[in-house]
């Protein structure tokens, strides 16, 4: 039996001086300084200086000399204060140190593939291959506890409020939510197959009309689409449903769950209530209903005076039904003609039809776009845009859609380049009367803004058959420093309406009842009023952080392209396995 710890790496003290202790971990580095050997010992919870001396035992000094980086040690000695002059106040036990008397090598380990630093500059995708070794830096054992504390925090509010946890089925019926579906082959069923929920949409909607009233779930979904960095194939959400609500019910509730996660997870307290804009609002300021609110640069619309204008681009954009929206930009007056260049390469890039700009001084606009502009108008963008010298001035023209997309685009790429966002800062905002449907000119149908089963307003319903674009949903989306994290709806709860919404998204009555005959029957027993949210648990934690990839805050996730260096799934199974699953593969 090897020697147990009596404390851990991160719990030493001057107050223990003088104790026998023993500690259990990992040989973080070695220092020889002729006589003493010093070691650096860390676990979980922090790190230990052991001195080793040929007066303490000889043996044990001659035992430290074999030590490396990454040994698995159980080291006996006395605590001790550390010498005048040799603390370490960036150290939680930088005051004291462990003189060592016994030394119990555990288990030896091969030089690692990197340093197990912080700070180590490595490709992820190596990182990812010795993910078990990148688990032992201190900002993964961080991530990871603060992602725990996240969860009993929700867990401890959500049931404090008289919701109940359900586990709702992994394997499940494959509809259409937004994303394709991994599917499970069924081996009892010949051609058949489950699929992993994207979410328990239909389930927890299920259990409100089962009575259960509140309901949660820290809930795995899986969705097979493009990969980015806060996205995964496979991702936790807290799962929220509640009956008998509306919007403003959500709005308070999530409002609480969010100040107790960030209070109890990073020990930050969150104002409320969050400030809320109006999906249109929030494209017509920012270009995108994921606006970062820590930073202004809005859009402007100049469509009048760019219509005024003798710019061929800009006149033909607005004659076309197009607009022209321009933002300025703090401090990019100083860019070189090349980097303008590679601003214009941006938004050709992204698809944008292109991209003017006005470099602003001595309170003047000027460019070769600027010659363009005819009396007071310069002036008048100018003034509209609160330019100062130094700004730059950049001008979209085109679909309104486009416009947005890009200037958006820009605007977020200069936050970042210009550090325009408040450090420390977390902006919440719900963005709010979404459309209900969206139209897919090439497929030429309509298709949901959320998903098919968002309620809308009473009075819309009428619209449905004669003007669906003019629908208001009754959903809503939870922003936090410009990044998605929760969405929810009411939902709808009479199968009438439900049925009128699926027929409307072009799904036949075959399609229908093979898709969703369990639930439109469901729905003709009795379904109360209900509502409910989903906000992303990685995508949280990230924030909190201030990561930019959910990759590190997640013990085990996927590359960008779903894929898992270290145990090398997706991999390929035996003939008996597919011949089992009656699955032919074809080249």
């Amino acid at each position: 039996m090897f020697m147990k710890r009596t404390h851990t790496c991160g719990e030493l003290r001057l107050a223990d001086s003088g104790k026998e202790v023993v500690l259990n971990g990992w040989v973080k580095r070695r220092r020889d300084h002729g006589g003493l050997i010093f070691i650096d010992v860390r676990d979980r919870y922090g790190l230990t200086q052991v001195v080793f001396t040929p007066e303490a035992s000889a043996a044990t000094h001659a035992s430290a000399e074999k030590l490396r980086a990454e040994y698995v040690i159980a080291v006996k000695g006395a605590v001790r204060k550390r010498p005048e002059g040799t603390e370490n106040p960036k150290m939680e036990t930088g005051g004291v140190e462990v003189v060592a008397s016994s030394l119990e090598i555990l288990n030896e380990a091969r030089t690692p593939p990197f340093p197990i630093e912080d700070s180590v500059g490595v490709e992820e995708e190596l990182r990812l291959r010795y993910r078990y070794l990148d688990l032992r830096r201190p900002k993964m054992y961080n991530a990871l506890e603060v992602r725990h504390r996240v969860i009993l925090a929700a867990r401890r509010f959500l049931s404090g409020r008289g919701f109940i946890e359900v586990e709702t089925p992994i394997l499940s019926k494959s509809t259409p939510e937004g994303a394709r579906d991994y599917l499970v082959p069924s081996r009892v069923s010949p051609g058949e197959f489950f699929a992993l929920p994207q979410s328990p949409q239909l389930l927890k909607q299920l259990l409100m009309i089962g009575g259960l009233d509140k309901y949660f779930q820290i809930a795995k979904c899986f969705r097979d689409e493009d990969l980015r960095a806060d996205r995964q194939p496979e991702f936790t959400q807290i799962d929220i449903e509640m009956s008998f609500v509306d919007e403003e019910d959500i709005y308070g509730l999530v409002e609480g769950l969010m100040a107790s996660m960030f209070r109890d997870g990073i020990g930050r307290e969150v104002k409320t209530p969050f400030p809320r804009l109006s999906y249109a609002e929030a494209f017509e300021r920012y270009g995108t209903d994921k606006p970062d609110t820590r930073f202004g640069v809005e859009l402007h619309d100049i469509s009048k005076i760019a219509a005024r204008s003798r710019f061929a681009p800009f006149m033909n954009a607005v004659e076309a039904g197009g607009v022209v929206r321009a933002i300025s930009v703090p401090g990019w007056g100083s860019l070189s003609r090349k980097q303008l260049d590679g601003l214009v390469d941006f938004v050709r890039e992204r698809g944008g039809g292109g991209l003017s700009w006005m470099k602003v001084r001595e309170g003047v606009a000027a460019s070769g776009v600027a010659k363009h502009f005819v009396g007071e108008d310069l002036g008048k963008i100018v003034s509209s845009l609160s330019s100062r010298d130094g700004d730059l001035i950049l001008i979209c023209a085109g679909k309104k859609s486009d416009v947005y997309d890009s200037l958006a685009a820009l605007r977020s790429r200069a936050g970042a380049e210009l550090d325009l966002a408040k450090k420390g800062v977390f902006a919440f905002l719900w963005v709010v009367d979404f459309p209900l449907f969206s139209f897919d000119e090439e497929e030429e149908r309509y298709e949901s803004e959320h998903h098919p089963f968002t309620g809308m307003r009473t009075e819309d319903i009428e619209l449905l058959e004669k003007e669906p674009l003019k629908v208001r949903s009754l959903s809503y989306d939870l922003v936090l420093n410009g990044v998605e994290v929760a969405s929810g709806s009411v939902r709808i709860h009479r199968g009438d309406v439900q049925k009128k919404v699926f027929q409307l998204l072009q799904l036949s009555e075959t399609d229908i009842r093979e898709r969703f005959g369990f639930f439109i029957d469901a729905l003709q027993y009795g379904a109360p009023p209900h509502a409910g949210i989903a906000p992303g648990l990685d995508r949280i934690v990230m924030m909190m952080l201030g990561e930019s990839s959910i990759r590190d805050v997640i013990a085990f996730p996927k590359t960008q392209r779903a894929s898992c260096p270290m145990t090398g799934s997706p991999s390929p199974v035996s003939p008996a396995q597919l011949k089992e699953l009656h699955i032919r593969t074809v080249d």
